[in-house]
């Protein structure tokens, strides 16, 4: 009971994405313009703010807490409740409690791109911060690359080495400036600074900056320590640099992204819409895919045979020096060979980018974990994640059923990413690349060791892949006992993933279409229909298979799946003119693939959609052969783009198979090859193959309703991320009477593996679904 005349006392609890995104100080300004005595802190993951006042103030405080936090916060819980003491007067930000149990997975937040008012003091002739390269303060600046430990506080990160001086200090402690409690806050005299390297050349400061800008002026090529790993940059309008690049760096065609000095400059390059510039300006700064304007300024071999490229804007100071100085896009892609993760640690990026970058610029703030840059698309005004790592990763998102053990999932092989689960909520590690050899799989088990020892979370249970071969399923079975691993098939996941970021409970249709995965039954699988909950699933229908010539090596080799259809399908293709494929390849290759694909040596039999766009892009002459995973399927869709007018479906059929409907593409590849023949353009072609997979699509999803009546459907997998199928098949489902939901914040491709096994392994823990 509160005493006569006694002031109330209130214990508020903020819960979300609220450390490391000028909360504190937001609290402070708001409880100090209330009125209201008190003091704020970090608690574990959480925000706890001790208030004496007003009953009527304190609700007033709660509303501002969820109605105008800082750009970068989220909000998802206020408790309120009374406290037994009363805080002394006036309002105070008081030191975290580094032994406090973490709430969920908040307490880590996301990097963020440099703020309007930073950038104004960064080119501010007058400012003390002039064209300083790692200025920031409570509302941008670098976060979960710089993190030792938890609670955040400038004590546990990496700036712990850099001692403030007189200023910044005053700035530090200052509830009225913007840098109260901006953990990584430093200036020229008391913060990192620059460092030049080419050959024997060296230079410091000001002038290591100068150097850097004369060689990518000069055509050269830099490696750059950025935010969370080194990159490398090169002048995007030159095309010597571009390929020396691809040369050097053994990427000879998947697309670079190119970073630009404004929004201006973007709209030059590519066509940008209004929800476009929402997402290039978030705090965030993701790539976004754009489609190119005709008389694009790139280098052609930026983004080779394709109608999109990744723009992304500056989001360090250093990124807005190096484009100010040169005035020109710039190529700015993950320090690294092909396959190889990205450098982190000065001494193995100049081992690693020697023999690539020309020189390096670097710095003497350590980077604390690697984070690649984030990668998105807009589709419908809506923004999809293709890579989910700077500015997103490592935030936390809720589990649909909370997690009754803790869960590490490891994902799976391709685009990889884990996802550590406990309570309702699991958090998606970064992005890492494809798990290919003993480099990235360390890099694997690093990034799950930080993590979780961030988050004081020791996994009881691990979830993973059916595929025996995946290198993260080798670590399950490394780390964990039979009885305390969940294995999840591959496409359920997918799923899943988009069940649950979609608040889809109960029955769903699952539409999985990607490359390969492995199935339940043994088999590989792609081209999936699914009666599904979170906890199990039933296969409906499935596309019809063809044989992988070589196995998984098909995948580089789109003209040998072409001959694993023509040769070996489930289904024989009618009588056709002889394709093109078969003169463009040597007789050699022929004759081996057709006795391999006859024998069935070494051609296992997939029903994948994404190998089906394989196929077919080959049959259209598109790629014979893919410089990069899924090369094939892109271009086909950029073809597609450029047909002019309604295309109608080419013919096909839904046949049954052992309680299966499965699509019989035999109709659809004869026809293709039979107007490809008779000069049907190539575009006009590509668009029709997508608009037979969209119908075929509908009418798998109305029998499977008619059957179950289930009508709403989730859509996910690799080839989500195509355009046209994002865009159409919600469409053209929702016209057939369907709920019809994508991937949203979780990748539809492999990166959304990892939660969708979190979730599936939570619902049967919970035995629910």
């Amino acid at each position: 009971m509160t005493a006569v005349g006694e002031v109330p006392a209130w214990r508020v609890r903020v819960r979300g994405t609220v450390q490391g995104v000028g909360f504190r100080p937001f609290v402070h300004r708001v409880a100090t313009g209330l009125g209201l005595d008190g003091a704020v802190r970090n608690d574990g993951g959480e925000v706890v703010i001790e208030v004496a006042g007003p009953e009527a103030a304190v609700r007033r405080l709660v509303g501002l807490l969820r109605r105008e936090a800082p750009a970068a916060a989220v909000v998802t819980e206020v408790t309120v409740s009374r406290a037994a003491t009363v805080p002394a007067p006036g309002f105070r930000v008081t030191p975290s409690d580094p032994g406090a149990t973490p709430y969920g997975f908040a307490g880590l937040p996301a990097d963020l791109a440099t703020c309007p008012d930073c950038r104004r003091e960064l080119f501010s002739a007058a400012d003390r911060r002039y064209r300083y390269p790692f200025v920031n303060c409570t509302a941008c600046g670098p976060r979960a690359t710089i993190v030792d430990d938890l609670p955040y506080d400038r004590v546990r990160t990496a700036m712990a080495g850099f001692r403030l001086c007189r200023r910044c200090a005053a700035e530090y402690h200052d509830p009225a400036d913007r840098r109260f409690h901006a953990e990584p806050v430093a200036c020229p005299r008391c913060g990192p600074r620059l460092a030049w390297t080419a050959g024997r050349r060296t230079a410091a400061g000001p002038a290591a900056l100068a150097a850097a800008t004369t060689a990518i002026a000069d055509g050269r090529i830099v490696g750059l320590k950025g935010l969370g790993g080194y990159q490398l940059v090169c002048d995007a309008l030159n095309p010597a640099a571009v390929d020396r690049l691809r040369q050097r760096k053994r990427r000879p065609r998947k697309p670079f992204a190119v970073m630009v000095p404004d929004l201006a400059t973007a709209t030059l390059i590519a066509g940008v819409t209004a929800a476009d510039r929402v997402v290039l300006t978030s705090p965030a700064h993701p790539v976004v895919l754009l489609p190119v304007r005709p008389a694009r300024r790139l280098a052609a071999a930026v983004a080779p045979g394709l109608d999109r490229v990744g723009l992304f804007l500056p989001y360090t100071p250093l990124h807005h020096l190096l484009l100010h100085d040169l005035g020109r896009p710039l190529v700015v892609t993950s320090g690294n060979r092909a396959d190889e993760p990205i450098a982190i640690d000065d001494a193995a990026a100049a081992e690693r980018l020697a023999g690539i970058a020309d020189g390096i610029l670097r710095h003497d703030r350590p980077i604390r974990a690697r984070y690649d840059d984030s990668v998105v698309q807009v589709v419908d005004g809506v923004r999809r994640t293709i890579r989910r790592a700077r500015g997103y990763a490592p935030g936390a998102l809720p589990l649909p059923v909370p997690a009754r053990r803790p869960i590490l999932a490891v994902g799976a092989q391709l685009k990889h990413t884990f996802a550590l689960a406990r309570g309702d909520q699991a958090l998606i590690g970064p992005h890492g690349g494809d798990l290919a050899d003993a480099d990235t799989l360390a890099a694997f088990h690093s990034g799950v060791a930080r993590l979780g020892r961030l988050h004081r979370f020791r996994a009881e249970v691990v979830a993973h892949d059916l595929h025996p071969d995946y290198l993260s399923t080798g670590y399950a079975r490394e780390i964990a006992p039979a009885t305390q691993r969940i294995g999840v098939q591959h496409h359920h996941a997918h799923v899943v993933s988009c069940a649950a970021e979609n608040g889809v409970h109960g029955r769903f249709l699952g539409v999985a279409y990607d490359g390969l995965g492995f199935g339940d039954d043994g088999t590989l699988w792609g081209g999936e229909v699914l009666l599904a909950t979170y906890a199990g699933f039933r296969r409906l229908g499935r596309f019809g298979r063809a044989p992988l010539p070589g196995g998984a090596s098909a995948v580089h080799r789109p003209a040998r799946m072409a001959l694993g259809y023509l040769y070996g399908g489930e289904f024989p293709i009618p009588a056709t003119p002889a394709p093109a494929l078969l003169g463009r390849m040597p007789a050699t290759e022929r004759a081996t693939v057709r006795r391999m694909v006859e024998r069935g040596v070494h051609s296992p039999p997939a029903s994948s959609a994404g190998r089906f766009f394989d196929a077919a892009a080959s049959l259209l002459d598109l790629c014979d052969d893919a410089g990069y995973e899924g090369e094939a399927a892109v271009l086909l869709e950029t073809a597609a783009r450029a047909a002019t007018g309604p295309v109608p479906a080419l013919p096909w059929r839904l046949t049954r198979a052992a309680g299966l409907w499965v699509y019989d593409w035999s109709g659809t590849l004869g026809a293709l090859l039979i107007r490809l023949a008779a000069g049907v353009p190539v575009a006009e072609l590509a668009a029709a193959v997508h608009r037979t997979v969209i119908d075929v699509t509908v009418e798998f999803c109305v029998r499977a309703a008619d059957r179950t009546g289930v009508w709403v459907v989730c859509l996910s997998g690799g080839c989500l991320q195509n355009r046209l199928l994002a865009a159409g098949l919600p469409a053209a489902l929702r016209a057939a009477g369907f709920t019809a939901v994508l991937n949203r914040d979780v990748p539809a491709n492999d990166g959304g593996i990892s939660y969708g096994q979190a979730v599936v392994a939570a619902a049967r823990l919970g035995k629910g679904g």
